[in-house]
């Protein structure tokens, strides 16, 4: 498997010019590419400019408003709901994240539910805005039915991400980034790229039985909720998961379980709808509405060192901080290049011809 290597700019610049070519504001097309750019300088390939194309062939099937009327439609102090009007959940969700910041500025905390918005990319962009204002932040977002609930054979939650960043002193921000899923579908898009297995507990076929083609969802299988199966914990992953779709969904009006519309273009959405769009739901809490924020990242830096001290089974393996292998990544790939894989280069190639701007490489 080829890799090719690419400067953060170049990539930056192609991606700014296929979200213009979509119709998009100048302002909003620089919003979604920092998000897509942020998970591959990450190390998130799956959610990077990979994803560039999916958008594309939504956005050709006026699946995705490229220029929309994000705006507020309920509201109090402290809460708000937002309809994205269709859009990119990489501007929507940003616009969403903002105002939970301003309230939590005011009051203390602010929680914002979103309706009618598309695949919001990472989720730790959004809850790291609130961490840049000395505040928690938290995001998550429902997503295509791809997961089979504990003892289920039929699809009807996706993997739904959740999110929760921590601010530390001199440490990075803690940032607990997950699928609730197995595995998030990204891995294995990955692994069908590469052409090899996936690991056993991530996925099931068609009849129920445990498998490791990562083509499986594909011949009408399903992801396993996090733990796998219920020996494992999956009734927790199920729960969670269980949690963001009423969050980002019931809340909100959006779509929730079997009716939220799939990423893919090939694949129309129900003819029965619930809501509209997919969901998200935001927030941010002051830390100082807690206690003064110099000593609770004194003690998030005491609670990271303690942790990395830690006594391991294996002497050549340390325990992770969540969120330090992406920082680690992001420091690296920010001074030596965002690598891709021939496939995605191959792909974003074609983008380019098809969208008449000048290609990748």
């Amino acid at each position: 498997m080829a890799f090719h290597t690419f400067p953060e700019t170049h990539l930056r610049d192609f991606t700014y010019r296929v979200f213009i070519a979509m119709g998009c504001p100048p302002a909003d097309a620089e919003l979604a590419t920092d998000v897509l750019l942020r998970s591959d300088l990450r190390g998130i390939d799956s959610h990077g400019v990979a994803r560039l194309s999916g958008y594309i062939r939504l956005w050709k099937k006026n699946r995705i408003n490229a220029a929309p009327n994000i705006r507020i439609v309920h509201e109090t102090l402290t809460t708000a709901t937002v309809n994205g009007d269709g859009g990119l959940g990489l501007v929507v969700a940003p616009f969403a994240m903002k105002i939970a910041i301003e309230k939590a500025k005011i009051y203390g905390s602010g929680w914002v539910s979103v309706t009618n918005s598309n695949h919001f990319g990472i989720a730790g962009y959004h809850a790291l805005m609130a961490v840049e204002q000395d505040m928690i932040g938290i995001s998550m977002t429902n997503a295509s039915p791809l997961v089979a609930p504990t003892y289920a054979n039929e699809r009807l939650l996706g993997t739904n991400p959740m999110c929760y960043a921590f601010p530390a002193g001199d440490y990075p921000p803690v940032v607990i980034d997950m699928a609730t899923a197995a595995a998030a579908n990204g891995k294995l898009e990955i692994a069908q790229r590469a052409q090899l297995p996936i690991p056993e507990g991530w996925a099931q076929d068609k009849n129920g039985v445990g498998s490791t083609d990562p083509n499986e969802l594909k011949a009408g299988g399903s992801l396993l909720p996090l733990g796998s199966d219920k020996d494992h914990g999956s009734h927790k992953g199920y729960g969670l998961s269980a949690a963001v779709d009423i969050l980002s969904a019931v809340l909100s009006g959006a779509n929730y379980g079997p009716w939220v519309p799939p990423f893919v273009s090939f694949l129309e959405p129900p003819a029965d709808p619930v809501g509209e769009g997919i969901g998200h739901f935001l927030g941010a809490m002051r830390i100082d509405g807690f206690r003064p924020a110099a000593d609770f990242k004194h003690h998030m830096d005491n609670w990271i060192t303690r942790f990395k001290a830690a006594k391991t089974i294996d002497p050549d393996k340390k325990v992770i901080i969540p969120g330090e292998p992406e920082f680690a990544f992001e420091q690296e790939r920010a001074e030596q290049g965002i690598p891709l894989i021939d496939v995605v280069v191959n792909d974003l190639n074609e983008l380019a011809d098809q969208l008449q701007i000048p290609r990748l490489s």
